[in-house]
Order: structure tokens, then sequence, then C-alpha cells
């Protein structure tokens, strides 16, 4: 049995691997007092270490794929964006021309491309002054904490968790300024609240995941922990057996269970290195006996169950909100590429049309918030709607894909191109009478979450008339929502030049789909639906 490692306390000296010794060396925090000289020599003069390691730390991530051009990770919390925050990105991108975007992520983000390492002083100043940071969104730091992208808005909701995600955000990164405390966990961290009742922020894939629970009467959260996806295993999260209030319990308790697992965690091997490696070590009584220590009092037991008991939703298109008379609008992101001009027109939408809001979702879209009835209509005429459908085609709708081959280096083939081709023909040529949820990944470490998906696609190497392309393993079965689970790999090694027929055929066979009788346009369907 491997032994546990106490990083604070323990005189015992495993071998370390090369990224704890690199932590070890300099805590990644540290770089940020050398960003002003980092700009001024260049990212080729720059330490490597430093450079492809250290910098993420902080958020900024050097891509081997588009040398001196980096990625920015944000942090923003429950996915909550205003039209001036958005605007402020808008301006950051907007320098770099084709080479400028933004990606919104399967964790409710967003994450700038094109990004030139000697702008990072004067981009982080712009972002201070708008109240942005992306401090610790990379390595081994907790990444963007998730919630109902509905929250306060949602008359079905239980909780609204808004002001709870920005609670355990502040505690772990410092209110943005980085909090060493927590920059050496063993391996990146989950956390994610539910306050719905439609496991939006798929529970079942964070390390730790608080959703609503009435214990005696008395709402708050059970806790679920230790999943996770990575290259070696994918584990679905398992009860603590735990209940606190919806107050700063909440904090207190991801301040516990992260304390543990920084302390505990298993250190010697990258890929075992996850929160529920160390709970399949100890056994979870031993676990929860150590977090009751950190928490500093006993834990609660857990409610019998929990209240997520509705199918997923999606948030696509217009909604009546709690608030009377005003609305949400749900527009659809293709594999959630923005580019400049995308976020001043949502900004502007925001402003013009709602309260300057905006909320990203786990499935890469954007809603609009707290528009009233009466400027309804007018938003629905926006030309970026034409762009950005509220009614977009079946498999279109629910499509995800990771970054891809174009910007990460990790990923075994291009994705977000690929994916919406393949959606967007599948679509015109057959008739879907449910939604079908397709994921795209372009590697193992699995950031498209194909272990979700109705049909998920990772992306591998394979051999075809003796050569090596771009193909997929493909995964079936996942299941989001009430009841969630994860999907398994049914067959492997499609060349993704054979992906079109094969996924046709299994949209036929296992979801119902009937070839089209008529050309539809895959970008629109001419239906508007208000849901009450």
């Amino acid at each position: 049995m491997t032994t546990s490692i106490d990083t604070a306390n323990s005189t015992a000296t495993p071998k370390l691997n090369k990224f704890e010794k690199l932590k070890a060396d300099k805590d990644g925090l540290l770089v940020k007092q050398e960003l002003e000289q980092f700009a001024q020599i260049g990212w080729e003069a720059v330490d490597e270490t430093d450079l492809t390691h250290r910098l993420k730390w902080l958020g900024i991530f050097f891509r081997p794929v588009t040398p001196g051009k980096f990625m920015l990770r944000l942090r923003l919390p429950n996915g909550v964006l205003t039209g001036y925050k958005a605007r402020t990105l808008a301006e950051i991108i907007q320098r770099y021309g084709e080479d400028g975007s933004a990606d919104v992520t399967t964790r409710q983000n967003l994450q700038l491309r094109g990004i030139l390492l000697e702008d990072i002083p004067d981009i982080f100043r712009r972002m201070h002054a708008a109240g942005l940071t992306s401090m610790q969104s990379g390595m081994d730091n907790v990444r963007n904490i998730t919630g109902s992208p509905v929250a306060g808005l949602d008359a079905d909701e239980l909780i609204d968790t808004q002001g709870l995600v920005r609670k355990v955000q502040d505690m772990i990164t410092n209110n943005g300024d980085g909090n060493p405390a927590f920059t050496n966990l063993p391996r990146k961290f989950n956390i994610a609240i539910e306050g719905g009742r439609d496991n939006s922020i798929h529970a079942e894939i964070n390390d730790i995941a608080f959703v609503p629970a009435y214990r005696e009467g008395v709402l708050g959260f059970n806790v679920l922990v230790g999943g996770f996806f990575s290259a070696r295993r994918c584990e679905a999260a398992i009860p603590l057996n735990a209940w606190v209030a919806p107050d700063d319990s909440v904090v207190e308790l991801s301040r516990a269970i992260l304390e543990v697992y920084r302390d505990h965690g298993l250190r010697v091997n990258r890929q075992k290195a996850r929160l529920m490696w160390l709970i399949d070590e100890w056994g979870m009584e031993r676990f929860r006996l150590a977090v009751e220590a950190a928490y500093g009092q006993p834990l609660l037991t857990a409610a019998p169950k929990d209240e997520m008991d509705w199918d997923k939703r999606d948030h696509i298109g217009v909604h009546r909100q709690k608030q009377v008379g005003l609305n949400y609008v749900g527009l659809h992101i293709p594999v959630g590429r923005l580019q400049a001009t995308d976020l001043f027109d949502l900004a502007r939408l925001a402003e013009v049309y709602g309260n300057g809001e905006l909320r990203l979702t786990v499935e890469q879209n954007v809603i609009i918030p707290n528009v009233p009835d009466s400027r309804l209509p007018m938003l629905l005429e926006e030309p970026l709607l034409q762009k950005f459908s509220i009614a977009p085609s079946a498999l279109t709708r629910s499509l995800v894909s990771c970054t891809g081959a174009q910007f990460c280096n990790f990923a075994l083939v291009e994705t977000k191109q690929r994916a919406m081709a393949l959606a967007q023909a599948l679509d015109a040529e057959l008739t879907l009478t449910q939604p079908v949820r397709i994921h795209w990944t372009g590697c193992p470490n699995s950031c498209g979450q194909p272990q979700v998906a109705d049909i998920g696609l990772m992306g591998t190497k394979v051999r075809k008339d003796g050569k090596t392309v771009e193909g997929v393993d493909i995964f079936m079965g996942g299941k989001v929502g009430k009841d969630a689970h994860l999907g398994e790999k049914v067959q492997q090694g499609i060349a993704c030049d054979d992906l079109h027929e094969v996924l046709r055929s299994l949209l036929i066979d296992n979801f119902g789909a009937q070839p089209c009788t008529r050309e539809i346009d895959p970008g629109h369907s001419p239906a508007v639906v208000v849901v009450d």
C-alpha cells in the first residue's frame, strides 16, 4: 500500500515527481512579482519552468502549438459576467485580430486566446479595475467554481448559490489576490454548488459537490466527494454522508476538505493524485473523520435523499423568471467560441435589453437575464441572434467540444470545427424527436467530458490504409440530471473520416433518428418557445 504523505508535518522523504519538485523549489504564485520583468525580456528568455508551468498559477498558459501566443484562463464564479466585464475582455482580445478569441468552457468560464506575454501587466491592470481575476486557475489549484446558471432567476430553485460560490472562491484565492494556503494541492480540484433541481452543475464529476437536500425539514446541502476525469481513471462522486446548512458552513467545509487533501493527498504518482485515490486508500470512514477534525466539529449525517429530481435543462430559448414580467434568454454559442465583436455585442444586448448581466453555462452557452416583456420582441430581432440562435437544431444545440488541436498541445485531433461540421451535416440529414448530447474531447484528459454525453468522442490516433490518422474512441450511456451516471467506451479506433456514417447509424439505431425528407437549416429553427 502506498504511504500517504502529510506535506505539512511528515518526516518521510519520498521520491518527488517533477511537478512536486518544481512546486517545492518555488511556489507558482511568486511569478506574479516577476511579470513586469517577463514582459520586458520576452517569452523566449523566461525560465522554462516558469514559462511552461508556474505561469499557470496566474492563469497564463504557454501553448507550444502557438508559441508566443498565450491562453489566459479567468475565474468567473457561478458563470456570472457583467456587460462591463465582457467589454473589457473584448478590448483585450480585439488587439490580437484573428488570433484573439474567447472560449466558453465546461466550467462556466472564459479562456482568452492569442495573448502576448508583454501585454500581461497591462491586461492584469485592466482586469483588476473591472473586478476580474485569473489567479489560481491552472495547475494544482481549484478550478472555476460552478453553480446553477439561473441562480436567483429560476422560480423553482431551492437555494440561490451565487453568494456561496463567491465566498468559496474568495476563501480559496484570498479575494482574487492569490492564496498560498491552497496553491500546493496534489492535483487540480473541482467544486460545484447546486441550488436547483436539475443538476445543472454535473455534481457527479466534481471533487466536492453540494446538492440541495432537506434534513429533518430544514433545507441545506448533501455533500458528494471524489468525482473526476483523468487519462488514467474516471469516477463519479460518492456521498460523504454529510449535510450542511446553506451558509458559511459551505465555505468552512470546503476549506476543511481542501486542507485534508493538501496535507494527505498522494503525491508520488501524479496519475494517482486526485482526491478519490486518497479516499480509496483511507476508506470513507477515515477520510470523514479527518475532515471533521479539520472542520472543527462533528458533521451532521446526510439527508436521506437530495432534491435533484428533474431532467437536465440546457436553458436555451426564452424562459420566464420568478421576477414578474422578466425573462432570461439563452443563446446557443456554437462550441463556445466567441470573437471580440461577439463579446461587444453581448455586452450591448445585456445592457440595452437586460440589467447588464450575462450568465455562462457548462454547455458553453450564454444567457441574457432580466429582459422585460416589453423589450423581448426587440431583443429577438437583433442580428446577433441569427448567429447565436435561441432555437438551434437538435444535434447542434447539444454539442460540446474542448479546445482541440488548434490550440492545445495535448489534443490528438482537431475538435471544434470538425464537431460543428458533423453536427450540421447530420442535422440536415436526420430528424430527431429528442435532443442527443454529443461531446468531443481531443485527448484522454476529458476536458470535453465525453463520459457524461449520450455520445462521447475522445480523440486518438488510428491506423487507416497504412497511415496514422486522426480518430476517436466512442463512449455512450452518460446521463445527466437526476440519477446521473457516467457512460462507457463502446467502440474504439474509429477514423474521423469514417465518423459521419458511424454517428448516423448510432443516431438511427439508438436515438430514433429518421432520415429527413427535406433539407433544413441546421443553424436555426423557426420555433420560438416561451416556457412559463
